[in-house]
């Protein structure tokens, strides 16, 4: 019985404007959610929150402030850190040459800024080199490392290497040693690096899983820090670089619990005094106008960095992050936010072919995936989470050429994609390919594009267990009299939210539009009421011309009911609720 069958829709909406059936708390998280508001004093909305991320009353407000003293491992733990530790720091006594070898996305930009400030602050600086995304292709190379191995004593692979044993080998045969720092699933024979520490190691018990890349650098600087202060070298302060972190956790889609929420948590603080000119300067060019949270990190100042990446100069991101001069800064984020806006238009080019292809073929599969020539290796990855988002389905996007098909995959929560993937390439229907839960890359010949495709939606299959019935989840229910500052505030204690802790969303009944207007890019304001007059301000992004804002319509004698997240709007001083609308139904 799925959970569609277990109670009636909330609000009795079997289907809304965008096709969903709402799905509201059951009887069970009604009474946890209000003996937690009785026992703790806090807010009912809050409680449900906090419920429906499985935190017991007693545990509530440890949740609410999480410590990362409290959350973090001893770095040890993880196999090969102490050996990493070790190489890093002699390095850093003996002045000698450190090459980084980085991925070209956030996590890898984000990495390697961490570890070229904590180098810059001990009086050493090293070798930056990130791959061309066209030419090179992801994670180490032969001659690149060989290149590398000519003057560097030592290379660190940085959220990449775990799964290129030939490059690494011609490396070390060069005379270099090796430390690969990453969280890609690993194949089951590891290169022979110096050290390799990947929280996702076969041979790891996985309580560090969740980490992105750059958390697993951060507790390689903290090792290298204690390492280091055994030989009387006091190391610099790493809670600085937190911000960092907080970027790359976010926008590498890793779960937002436990020491993730932590280290996100405390990132947004350290990013709230815009003390790196890096994200200050980007912040700026993307008109945010306070401190960043996790939702801006993701896709806002997450996506100007992958353009560099995605469509021009590979490190541009890391530079970006790196520096420490405004000037600079403020030039590369022009330069990125300038190429976010090329990206963006050939994004838009394949996703309109990318979702004609899947609404042809048919989107009520385990998979939705789309393949066209010419394609732009650099924006297929964004493309497949659009597909992913609108079909609620994991998603892959291939582009062809002379040379074969590059593409990359985005998957929804509980379906662990980087595994499925990682099967087919050992089965032989790619020539390469992995990633993680939620993320993955692949490389194939044309000719086996149908069969892969359709043995990865089996693979795929076999784990989904969700109701083939598109829903949207909803915490309760809100009034415009009932929202306020004060309550945001409180509900924004439970946060930050992303994967694994999505955002809550609210149902508002009966409400009547008294206004609304398209602005931006097709994007509806909306001023709306209840049946005691109370108004509550509302925008749907995207949804001029759509099924929303045919429902929408002022002065329509028909109540609506409106569903979607709820934050803080500030604004020339003035801050007040604000309801992005995500879904609405007529109200009966």
């Amino acid at each position: 019985m799925n959970r569609a069958d277990r109670h009636p829709a909330f609000l009795g909406i079997e289907r809304s404007a965008s096709g969903r059936r709402w799905v509201g708390p059951d009887a069970a998280t009604d009474r946890a959610a209000l003996a937690m508001a009785q026992q703790t004093g806090l807010a009912e909305p809050l409680c449900r929150i906090l419920t429906r991320l499985g935190v017991p009353a007693a545990a509530a407000e440890d949740y609410l402030e999480p410590s990362l003293r409290k959350l973090m491992p001893d770095p040890s733990s993880l196999r090969d850190m102490d050996v990493a530790a070790e190489r890093v720091g002699a390095a850093v006594l003996a002045r000698a040459p450190v090459a980084l070898f980085a991925d070209y996305d956030v996590d890898g930009a984000a990495s390697a800024a961490l570890m070229l400030r904590w180098l810059r602050a001990l009086g050493q600086d090293a070798t930056l080199y990130i791959p061309d995304r066209l030419s090179e292709g992801y994670g180490p190379n032969v001659p690149a490392m060989r290149q590398l191995a000519e003057d560097h004593r030592l290379i660190l692979c940085l959220d990449c290497g775990t799964a290129t044993p030939e490059p690494i080998a011609v490396a070390r045969a060069a005379g270099a040693d090796v430390v690969v720092l990453d969280h890609h699933l690993a194949p089951d024979a590891l290169p022979h690096a110096t050290a390799l520490v990947n929280p996702n190691r076969h041979d790891e018990d996985g309580a560090l899983g969740a980490l992105c890349a750059a958390g697993v650098v951060f507790l390689l600087l903290v090792a290298a820090n204690r390492f280091l202060r055994r030989r009387g070298v006091e190391g610099p302060d790493l809670l600085e670089l937190l911000d960092l972190v907080a970027l790359a956790t976010v926008a590498d889609v890793a779960p937002l619990t436990g020491l993730n929420r932590a280290f996100v948590r405390q990132g947004l603080k350290v990013m709230a005094r815009r003390e790196r000119p890096g994200l200050a300067a980007l912040s700026d060019v993307a008109r945010l106008r306070r401190a960043p949270n996790a939702y801006h990190l993701g896709f806002a100042l997450g996506p100007r960095i992958n353009a560099g990446g995605r469509i021009g100069s590979a490190d541009l991101g890391a530079r970006l992050l790196a520096t420490d001069h405004a000037g600079e800064a403020q030039a590369l984020a022009a330069r990125l936010d300038a190429l976010n806006r090329e990206r963006q238009a050939i994004e838009a080019a394949v996703l309109e072919a990318a979702r004609a292809q899947v609404e042809a073929r048919g989107s009520n599969g385990p998979l939705v995936w789309a393949a066209g020539e010419g394609w732009h290796p650099g924006v297929v990855g964004i493309v497949a989470a659009r597909l992913a988002e609108l079909f609620d389905r994991p998603a892959i996007v291939i582009g062809l050429s002379e040379a074969g098909g590059k593409g990359s995959g985005r998957s929804r929560p509980g379906i662990d994609l980087g595994s499925a993937v990682a099967k087919l390439t050992a089965e032989g229907l790619l020539r390469k390919g992995g990633g993680h839960p939620m993320a993955a890359g692949l490389e194939l010949d044309p000719a086996a594009l149908q069969p892969a495709m359709e043995r990865l939606a089996a693979l795929l299959a076999a784990q989904d267990a969700r109701p083939a019935r598109r829903e949207l989840t909803l915490d309760g229910l809100l009034s415009p009299a009932g929202l306020s500052v004060d309550l945001l505030e409180e509900i924004a204690r439970a946060g930050p939210f992303g994967a694994a802790a999505p955002a809550p969303r609210f149902a508002f009944p009966a409400l009547r539009v008294a206004h609304a207007r398209t602005v931006g890019n097709g994007h509806l304001q909306l001023r709306c009421t209840d049946a005691g007059g109370a108004t509550l301000q509302a925008i749907a992004f995207g949804a001029a011309g759509g099924p929303l804002a045919q429902l929408l319509q002022p002065g329509s004698p028909r109540p609506v009911h409106l569903a979607g997240r709820v934050e803080i709007d500030e604004w020339q001083g003035r801050r007040q609720p604000k309801l992005h609308v995500e879904d609405a139904a007529p109200a009966s």
